[in-house]
């Protein structure tokens, strides 16, 4: 994914905001450390820090892009959804309270541009006679055990299929799960044992033969 600038939606979008005689109603900001948390760089970008958001933009442009990719076939809906995402962050910055992880944060707000994304193309696909763009999730590559991997997730309950694709891929704790989709911990965790599960059986099923099955397997277990 190409950086999106982020300076310069800083410059115009994310002043520190101004009291009636002109001083700045936050501190000004302070030098970054590489050990600052998301969530110390996010209420520094809050108070006016344009070098806060970039290391969040460095920190996070990947995993998010990666986050969309798996959900979408077509790798440009992917990037255009993730700067949709940083844009968000961005316009919304001057509200951010610190109430959870900042990672558990910018999924929701990735879900809630992914769901809206989704409705779109399911009216498109409706109206329109177009493909959804979201029916089938990219694959890094065209291997077989990956397309049956792939393949087998695809089968899986939606809602087993999004906690699945959150643990083992964006590395969420069942507690960001929960707070993601508004699931209780224990759902989760009883959803995801199904989902792998499921998931399992599927890469075993009789249908499937040949070495890509054991190589494929081996990717789900890791």
């Amino acid at each position: 994914m190409q950086d999106a600038r982020p300076e310069f939606v800083l410059d115009s979008e994310a002043k520190s905001p101004l009291a009636m005689d002109g001083t700045p109603t936050h501190p000004l900001p302070q030098p970054l450390e590489s050990t600052d948390s998301d969530e110390d760089l996010m209420i520094a970008f809050s108070r006016g820090s344009a070098d806060a958001f970039n290391e969040l933009f460095s920190r996070y442009k990947q995993p998010l892009f990666g986050f969309f990719r798996r959900r979408l076939a077509d790798p440009t809906y992917a990037e255009e959804l993730s700067q949709e995402t940083f844009l968000v962050v961005l316009r919304s910055s001057v509200r951010y309270q610190p109430r959870a992880l900042f990672r558990t944060y910018l999924y929701a707000v990735g879900l809630k541009i992914l769901r809206a994304h989704r409705r779109k193309a399911a009216f498109r696909g409706t109206f329109l006679y177009a493909a959804p763009a979201h029916q089938q999730p990219a694959a890094p590559n065209n291997t077989e055990e990956v397309t049956i991997v792939r393949h087998a997730i695809q089968q899986l309950r939606a809602i087993d299929r999004e906690i699945l694709l959150l643990r083992e891929f964006e590395q969420l704790r069942y507690s960001e799960i929960a707070d993601l989709l508004n699931l209780p911990v224990n759902t989760v965790r009883s959803r995801l044992f199904h989902a792998r599960v499921s998931l399992r059986a599927l890469l075993t099923a009789p249908i499937q033969k040949g070495p890509a099955v054991a190589a494929a397997k081996s990717e789900e277990n890791t």
